[in-house]
C-alpha cells in the first residue's frame, strides 16, 4: 500500500485498527524493558515483535486504537535524501490530533517538554476515582507515537490510544523506556466510556482538521480512510 501512495496509485491513507495483546520493540528497544517471562507471555497470549519505528517498547491490544498513517511527506532527490519533510513536525501534528480528539470527548491532555505522546496531568486523575496511584501524583501517557519515514517519503507505524484495554498487560513492560510514567486509558477517567466507534469519528474529524485533508471512508471491517488533500494545499 505505502509502495502504491508513494507511486501515486492510491491517496494518502489512515488505517485504524485493534490488534491483539502485542508488545512491540522500535529502533531504540531495551530487551531488558520487556518483563514478563516467556511462559507468562504464553499464558497471556502475548506476541512480542521488533519493528523499525521509532521509540523502545509499548502495547496493543483489544480496546486500543492503533492510527497508522501512510502520508507522502517528502519526495526523494537524485541523491536519495528527502527533500521537504519536517518529520519532528509530523510527530507533533499527531499528538495535537489525540489531544483535540480527547478534548471533544470531554478530556483535558497535552504534551511533555522532551517526550513523545499525549499526556494526562496529576491534576486531572487526582479527581479519578479509578486511576492508579501513580497517575495521581505523575503524568501519566494515555497514547503512545512511533513513526518511520520510508525511502519513498511515506510516513509508516503511527500512534496508539488507549480507550479501554486490558490495563494489566501494562505491567509485562517498562513502556517506552520511562519506568516512572503510568499508563492511564479514557475507561479510568470517563464515565460514561466512550464507545470505539465514538472515538474513531473524533480521531478522523480532527486528523482531517489538522492535516488538512479531506477524509473519506473506503472499508469498514478496518477502518481504512483516503484523505484527499485539497486543490487549496497542493
Amino acid at each position: 500500500m505505502a509502495s502504491e501512495i508513494a507511486g501515486g496509485i492510491r491517496l494518502d491513507t489512515l488505517l485504524l485498527l485493534e490488534h491483539p495483546h502485542t508488545f512491540t520493540f522500535g529502533r531504540r528497544g531495551k530487551a531488558a524493558n520487556l518483563i514478563w517471562s516467556e511462559a507468562e507471555l504464553n499464558s497471556r497470549a502475548v506476541e512480542v515483535h521488533w519493528t523499525d519505528r521509532g521509540g523502545d517498547v509499548t502495547y496493543h491490544g483489544p480496546g486500543q486504537l492503533v492510527g497508522y498513517p501512510l502520508l507522502r511527506l517528502g519526495r526523494l532527490e537524485s541523491s536519495g535524501r528527502l527533500l521537504q519533510a519536517d518529520f519532528v513536525g509530523y510527530v507533533r501534528r499527531l499528538e495535537e490530533v489525540l489531544i483535540r480528539a480527547l478534548a471533544s470527548l470531554g478530556l483535558a491532555t497535552g504534551k511533555r517538554r522532551g517526550l513523545t505522546g499525549v499526556w494526562v496531568e496529576a491534576d486531572v486523575a487526582s479527581r479519578c476515582p479509578r486511576c492508579p496511584p501513580a497517575a495521581k501524583v505523575a503524568p501519566s501517557k494515555i497514547a503512545s507515537i512511533g513513526v518511520r519515514v520510508d525511502v519513498q517519503g511515506v510516513s509508516r507505524h503511527g500512534f496508539a490510544l488507549n480507550v479501554s484495554p486490558d490495563m494489566t498487560y501494562w505491567q509485562g513492560i517498562i513502556a517506552c523506556d520511562l519506568p516512572e510514567a503510568p499508563m492511564i486509558s479514557l475507561a479510568d477517567l470517563l464515565d460514561p466510556v466512550p464507545g470505539m466507534e465514538q472515538v474513531i469519528q473524533a480521531v478522523v474529524r480532527e486528523f482531517g482538521r489538522v492535516f488538512e485533508l479531506e477524509m473519506q471512508q473506503v472499508a469498514a471491517a478496518e477502518e481504512i480512510l483516503e484523505l484527499q488533500r485539497p486543490s487549496s494545499i497542493l
